[in-house]
């Protein structure tokens, strides 16, 4: 009888041994500890396709992630803070490595932010900043440079006196704040120049036709028309023609391939150029670099360039 009770204690004893080596922690599979990825799956927030700029942007970062064998996952806002939100929720589901993320709305986006910073998911801000949460990295132009040189060449153009229209992007994006910054350090400082009218038309080229014939309406005489991105600059282009107005100088933000056109022909003045598909790439670089672990830069600038005929 203790024989019996003996062997079937062992028998008991082997069994638990079997059950402990055979548990593994949920997810593990059958890799070993410490095996690494095949492949970096990095998602991109992305404002909105429905713009040009932001459309060659994507292009980039699609190029650079085939180049370096990364899955790329991009979800589109629609220039919706609230389906931002949602998309970046999704990428966080996913459980991508890294997330690169060009706000909509700098404020409104933190709290995706955040939830990917509790989940441990790098984030890397592009071309418009956050206002809150843990970014490792900013990859973009000088927006308030770029403001700047706009002012630089516009007072250039019209001899530092006149009247002069300002059409603003989506308010609480970062793009807007800081190129509305750097135009007003410079044309704030002329007492001949007058900014007559300071309206958003939220970076689109519709909005920009008609915030600008309802500023025509109210005062024609205007000698220049600065707009935050191109695609504003091109609807006011158009409000300016139908108006019968000619000599007015007008610079856009951003170098689209129509905007750059209309320059070379000589109905728009200049365009800042920045140069999304770079931006893209160099996003897209950085989040592998990342996800390796490797260091990197808090801030990636872009560099910027004055198109004019």
């Amino acid at each position: 009888m203790k024989r019996l009770v003996k062997g079937f204690a062992v028998s008991l004893l082997g069994l638990s041994m079997l059950v402990g080596c055979t548990t593994q922690a949920p997810g593990t599979g059958d890799k070993a500890a410490g095996d690494k990825k095949e492949q970096i799956t990095v998602g991109l927030a992305i404002s909105t396709q429905s713009n040009p700029f932001f459309v060659t942007l994507k292009e980039g970062a699609e190029k650079a992630a085939q180049e370096n064998n990364i899955k790329l996952v991009t979800v589109d806002a629609q220039d919706d803070p609230a389906k931002q939100i949602s998309g970046i929720e999704d990428l966080i589901q996913r459980q991508v490595d890294v997330i690169l993320v060009n706000p909509t709305d700098s404020a409104a986006v933190v709290s995706a932010i955040k939830s990917a910073n509790h989940a441990n998911i790098p984030v890397i801000t592009v071309d418009r900043s956050a206002e809150g949460g843990e970014v490792v990295s900013h990859v973009a132009s000088d927006n308030v440079e770029g403001g700047r040189m706009a002012a630089k060449y516009l007072l250039e153009k019209i001899g530092k006196q006149g009247n002069i229209v300002e059409l603003e992007g989506i308010p609480g994006s970062s793009a807007a704040r800081e190129r509305g910054k750097g135009f007003h350090e410079i044309i704030d400082k002329e007492k001949d120049v007058k900014v007559v009218a300071k309206q958003p038309a939220d970076f689109d080229r519709a909005k920009g036709m008609s915030v600008m014939e309802n500023i025509l309406q109210g005062n024609k005489d205007i000698k220049a028309v600065f707009a935050h991105n191109d695609e504003m600059a091109l609807g006011a282009l158009k409000a300016i023609q139908a108006a019968g107005l000619k000599d007015v100088v007008v610079v856009g933000f951003d170098a689209t391939d129509d905007a750059v056109a209309a320059v070379k022909e000589g109905r728009m003045s200049a365009t800042v150029a920045q140069k999304p598909e770079l931006i893209g790439k160099q996003a897209v670089e950085l989040a592998k670099k990342v996800a390796n672990g490797e260091k990197v830069e808090k801030n990636v600038p872009v560099e910027l360039e004055l198109i004019k005929k």
